[in-house]
């Protein structure tokens, strides 16, 4: 253990007490203070912040497109690769206080495959139970980290499902060739085997002193944590009209399109827009929808979008394109939500 030392968050006037060994985000984690954040990897920059007070701060490796070296000679910094070696404040620049102050601490855990089934020719709906402890809280839409067998190496991926009694998880999980977890996933994992995790982190979690339209936009295995909200806000009855756009590049790149179809019937209002980006000679003999990428679907779809909330998941380039059109149309940017599914190394997994 290192020295201990405090990092006192601003405006929201939180202090934690943080190990010089932890990185700031892990520490805050394991306190229950649910700071922004995306990939833990530094390559989003979701929880990038702006050190107020103190210098003393050493940094884990991270991307200089997240954090460029005049913005960390300005102050600013990454919060998941910092850390603290002496008494700190830190301005954030990117928070929400309803989800900073309901943060649920981090759990370590043991699970259990119980189906590992392809939805799509490159993705698999991984089922698990908890089998330690006797439960892990979350919120729908968060992520669970998962310890790659036979490695050191955690790979996070978003629970498509809601909390529930029987400890069950889903997820949506693409395979990548030679992907580290994902190709142990498509090639090794059976029914019957146990896995390490850790949950619950992200903040793609539904706002809930809000009463606006909701806009999701996504693509890929992006599907699993707007799946899960799309299940919560059903079982729940919330009255948000919600719309969601997914993009897939061929028709056989979509998945649970009979589940959405019967969600529908639960929301208010609720419409569902795939788009395919690179439609092939099979979808143009019977492909009715849109086509194109998603942004340029959402952008052609909506016209003002202006007092509604938008949550976004997919890769990097999705994610600012999404959030461009967005403002564009008139959504506030402080109410646009995002998972940045970045990717650690040359081949990685869908991100969360």
């Amino acid at each position: 253990m290192g020295e201990k030392h405090v990092v006192r968050f601003e405006p929201v006037g939180i202090e934690i007490e943080v190990d010089s060994d932890q990185n700031i985000l892990r520490a805050a984690a394991e306190q229950g203070v649910q700071l922004m954040h995306g990939c833990k990897e530094g390559q989003c920059a979701a929880c990038k912040s702006f050190v107020l007070d103190g210098d003393d701060i050493e940094y884990d490796s991270y991307s200089t497109f997240a954090l460029p070296d005049y913005e960390k000679e300005e102050g600013q910094t990454l919060l998941c690769r910092a850390h603290a070696y002496e008494d700190l404040t830190i301005e954030l620049l990117n928070y929400d206080e309803e989800i900073i102050r309901s943060g649920l601490p981090l759990t370590k855990g043991v699970v259990e495959v119980v189906s590992n089934e392809p939805v799509t020719h490159d993705m698999r709906h991984l089922t698990v139970k908890l089998v330690e402890p006797s439960e892990i809280k979350f919120f729908p839409g968060q992520y669970m980290d998962f310890v790659v067998p036979g490695t050191e190496e955690t790979r996070s991926f978003s629970m498509a499902n809601v909390p529930n009694r029987d400890g069950l998880y889903e997820f949506v999980v693409k395979v990548y060739p030679d992907g580290l977890f994902s190709e142990y996933l498509d090639k090794k994992l059976q029914v019957g085997d146990r896995l390490d995790v850790e949950a619950p982190f992200g903040t793609f979690t539904l706002r809930q002193n809000r009463s606006s339209d909701i806009v999701f936009v996504g693509g890929g295995a992006g599907m699993a944590p707007v799946l899960g909200l799309l299940r919560a806000m059903a079982d729940g009855g919330v009255e948000r009209k919600p719309r969601f756009y997914y993009g897939a590049r061929t028709a056989k790149d979509l998945c649970f399109e009979k589940e959405i179809e019967e969600l529908g019937t639960k929301l208010n209002d609720f419409r569902y827009v795939p788009a395919l980006s690179e439609p092939d000679s099979l979808d143009s003999q019977g492909w009715s929808g849109e086509t194109g990428l998603i942004t340029e679907v959402l952008d052609r779809n909506e016209t003002d979008l202006k007092g509604a909330d938008a949550y976004v998941c997919g890769p990097p380039p999705m994610v600012d394109a999404a959030i461009a059109t967005l403002t564009r149309l008139g959504v506030s940017e402080q109410n646009i939500f995002y998972d940045r599914f970045t990717t650690t190394g040359e081949q990685e997994e869908d991100g969360q």
